[in-house]
């Protein structure tokens, strides 16, 4: 019978995990001593608001068994994904179900976690380290209270030595319990704003998310340990450089304690010597600020892909008492500096408020951009690293030398960070999502965002990719107070500055009437968003002509995914004709065909696979026109950022990227007008007459430090079959490095037999005959100034039926037995926008 038992008992502990033979690197070696708590073997479960504690679930017995019933989660993650992947809601991403799933956000949600130690924690600190919770949670271990901690983005820790249970052989004992309570999120934005992320907005409907969104460790070190380790840069006018390792360092014990650092640099993605540097210092009780100088003679620095390589450095740094390692820390970094210097042909306190124009290591980085619109799942359980990767790889193939995370989206997890590091992408970021005017007044509520802030921007400086801080995102264009604002705004670049040396700009795009009645000026800076938001006002090559700004934050345009995409998160009966689910994704039926118009002439509304097509190309050619014609006016112009690369959930928005990381049709139009060298025809209008000389310029735009010598350009005009109307080759000469120049004019008699298109194809190559840059375009036979007009008496009817319905977020007006124009009577939930012109099923 006891033989029985022990095999028994070995299967539970193999089952449950009741018997992991231990808990952390043994102490001895030269690495922190870290335990991921994370995976699949939390659960969670479901109480009413308050009613969790009140039947002890905080206080179950750490060696019961009664957690193991409740629903299986993951850590890190998200409540919404656990229920589903659990089977209690339906997909939120999919159909309307996210409408279904809103009664989560009005109960408290448990996770429990079972784990054993077994190893003794003598003259040692251990803790419990939280990456991140979203949003607000209380904490408990073997029924012990921790603390609570409120911000989604800031990490926090809980001492746990006199909490633990420990036992090298006996399991039971050896079991501890930890809990977490996570609260219902808060459902007003201006009370959290700053240390939530908005959870509004044009992509995403009303589902908060919250979870445990980032890793938990078990983290044991000496009784001296690193609290923060910061490899700040400086490169010297002779080329050298000083790499200061500037640590914060926490001595727990009630005594001074003579410590040796004992630190090693060298490179971590190219070769070099390493250097060792070690010295002792006294650490009194508390925590303290420690900096120690590594000067290098040679130093590789960090660049954008586009201008240099990305070098990295690693340095790693063993916290010693005689022979007894306390704790160890490894950074990685790049030595790089980030400047700015005012845009020419903006006048300095008339035009402008801040110099716009970055500089690494003393070169001109014109920012080629998109918003991120990320993290790439609002609900973060779906997420992976893999997926992280991916995207930062199509960006790069994009020709994108950047990435702007803007204000309504969350500071990223590390793994971003180091993946822009390694592929020479730079970051351009508000360091807390400010997507808001309306912040809490209160100075003590204004501290806790302060302090948020500078969490977020100590947790990430490391990483070389980050160059460029921003405070807010539209911020003061709903603030009620400008004043207030600006000053809130000021201050915070004043806590950021205070411990990241990089360029700062307190909101954008400061161009509105509220920012201007803070004192800004009218060129700060544009969101080139009228033309979708005022469609029907310009074509779109009339509009964007009329922009002339020192830097384009925002550029947006939309589509729809593609019809491989569409099936996974529409359902069949309303995929074609467009059913409500798509107004609740956010498709803007009308805009877009009226996109399409513009662009193709047509509405392109024959069938799902023409629409969606469609869309996605009227989107990429309106960016490539977009795109080009900003880049011809560097440097006066030093940057754009498309909105956006990637949404958070699958919509029929703004990204040129979907949400299951399939690039659009606009992608490659983007990737051909973000070329580093550009051959681009500048040209005003997009329809012609058959009796007009088609004319245009041709220019070269070169962001590379690399001259072209003896260039040469070929340009060709094709007709509606391909025939080839018009060839014609140019010597342009020399194309300087970090350039953008006219070169040619262009006339050509030749459209009088097009029929309805005409292409125009153009090529530079180098004096060898290699092919530096392509490009091409299309062009309508038509009347321009007709078409105007046509444009504007449909804005009028859209501006009808908006002004009836509302605009923001609302979409039954598309659709129209549901909006109530036939009484309200419907027979199904799928509606066909019959009074939008689409063809009946």
């Amino acid at each position: 019978m006891k033989k029985l038992f022990m095999v028994l008992l070995g299967l539970l502990s193999f089952s449950y995990g009741w018997s992991q033979p231990n808990t952390t690197t043994p102490h001895e070696q030269n690495e922190q001593a870290v335990r991921s708590l994370d995976g699949y073997r939390w659960k969670m479960k479901m109480m009413l608001p308050g009613e969790g504690v009140k039947q002890g679930l905080h206080k179950i017995p750490p060696e019961d068994i009664e957690t193991l019933v409740w629903n299986n989660a993951k850590v890190p993650g998200d409540v919404y994904t656990d229920l589903w992947k659990a089977g209690v809601i339906e997909d939120p991403y999919f159909g309307r179900n996210s409408v279904k799933a809103q009664w989560v956000q009005h109960y408290e949600w448990w996770y429990a976690h079972q784990f054993n130690v077994t190893e003794e924690i003598s003259d040692q600190v251990v803790d419990i380290l939280f990456e991140g919770v979203d949003y607000s949670c209380e904490v408990w271990l073997n029924g012990h209270y921790l603390g609570k901690h409120e911000g989604a983005f800031s990490s926090f820790r809980f001492n746990v030595n006199e909490y633990l249970r420990i036992h090298k052989y006996d399991f039971l004992k050896a079991r501890n319990m930890l809990v977490i309570k996570l609260a219902p999120p808060p459902k007003v934005n201006a009370n959290v704003a700053g240390k939530k992320t908005p959870w509004f907005g044009d992509y995403w409907r009303d589902l908060i998310p919250f979870g445990i969104s980032r890793s938990i460790k078990m983290v044991r070190t000496g009784k001296v340990r690193f609290r923060d380790v910061y490899a700040n840069n400086k490169i010297n006018k002779d080329g050298t450089a000083d790499v200061t390792l500037e640590m914060s360092v926490e001595n727990t014990s009630q005594e001074t304690k003579k410590m040796a650092f004992v630190t090693s640099l060298k490179g971590k993605n190219f070769e070099s010597k390493e250097v060792k540097v070690s010295f002792e210092a006294d650490v009194k009780p508390g925590t303290h600020k420690i900096s120690k100088t590594i000067h290098l003679k040679k130093p590789q620095l960090w660049w954008p892909w586009d201008l240099g390589k990305p070098n990295l450095y690693e340095a790693k740094i063993t916290l010693k008492e005689n022979n007894n390692n306390h704790d160890f820390n490894e950074v990685t970094f790049g030595i790089r500096e980030v400047t700015s210097k005012w845009n020419p042909g903006f006048k300095k306190g008339v035009d402008v408020s801040f110099p716009r124009s970055t500089y690494i290591n003393g070169k001109f980085h014109f920012i080629r951009s998109a918003c991120w619109g990320g993290p790439p799942d609002i609900f973060v359980g779906r997420t992976s690293l893999d997926e992280y990767k991916e995207l930062i790889r199509l960006a790069k193939e994009a020709n994108m030398n950047n990435i702007r995370i803007f204000g309504w989206h969350p500071p990223e997890i590390p793994e971003f960070y180091q993946y822009c590091d390694e592929m020479g992408i730079t970051v351009w970021q508000d360091m807390i999502p400010l997507g808001t005017g309306n912040i809490p007044s209160e100075r003590e509520q204004l501290a806790e965002i302060f302090d948020e802030a500078v969490k977020v921007i100590k947790e990430r400086r490391n990483h070389p990719s980050l160059i460029m801080m921003e405070g807010g995102e539209e911020m003061l264009l709903r603030t009620r107070d400008p004043q207030f604002g600006r000053a809130f705004l000021e201050e915070l670049g004043d806590s950021l500055q205070a411990y990241a040396n990089l360029p700062y700009v307190p909101d954008s795009p400061l161009t509105c009437h509220v920012s201007k009645a803070a004192g800004y000026k009218s060129k700060e800076a544009v969101h080139a968003l009228r033309y979708f938001y005022d469609m029907g006002k310009w074509l779109h090559e009339d509009w964007y002509q009329t922009l002339k700004f020192p830097i384009v934050p925002e550029f947006a345009i939309t589509s729809v995914p593609s019809v491989e995409s569409l099936k996974k998160f529409i359902p069949e009966d309303e995929l074609w004709t467009p059913g409500l689910s798509w107004g609740h994704h956010w498709a803007d039926l009308t805009r877009l065909r009226m996109q399409n118009w513009d662009v193709f002439g047509s509405e392109m509304k024959g069938s799902l696979d023409e629409f969606v097509n469609a869309t996605q190309d009227a989107q990429g050619i309106i960016f490539q026109n977009g795109i080009e014609y900003f880049r011809r006016q560097k440097p006066e112009l030093s940057g754009i950022a498309l909105c956006h690369f990637i949404t958070y959930w699958p919509d029929m928005k703004w990204g040129i990227v979907d949400n299951y990381q399939k690039p659009k049709r606009s992608f490659d139009f983007v990737k051909k007008a973000y070329q580093p060298t550009l051959i681009s025809l500048n040209f005003h209008k997009r329809r012609w007459g058959n009796k007009e000389k088609f004319k245009g310029e041709l220019w070269v735009v070169n962001d590379l430090y690399k001259d072209f010598k003896k260039t040469s350009a070929t340009l060709k005009i094709k007709d509606d079959k391909g025939a080839i109307l018009k060839e014609e080759s140019f010597s342009f000469g020399n194309v300087a490095g970090n350039s953008a120049k006219k070169y040619v004019d262009i006339s050509a008699d030749v459209l009088q037999k097009v029929k309805e298109k005409f292409y125009v194809e153009v090529e530079l190559k180098d004096d060898k005959g290699k092919v530096i840059s392509k490009n091409d375009y299309f062009f309508l036979i038509g009347d321009q100034e007709a078409a105007s007009k046509e444009f504007k008496v449909w804005m009028k009817k859209r501006m009808e039926l908006e002004n009836k319905y509302g605009l923001y977020g609302s979409y039954y007006h598309f659709f129209d037995d549901f909006s109530g124009e036939n009484g309200g009577k419907y027979e199904s939930d799928a509606q066909t926008p019959k009074a939008f012109g689409f063809p009946e099923n």
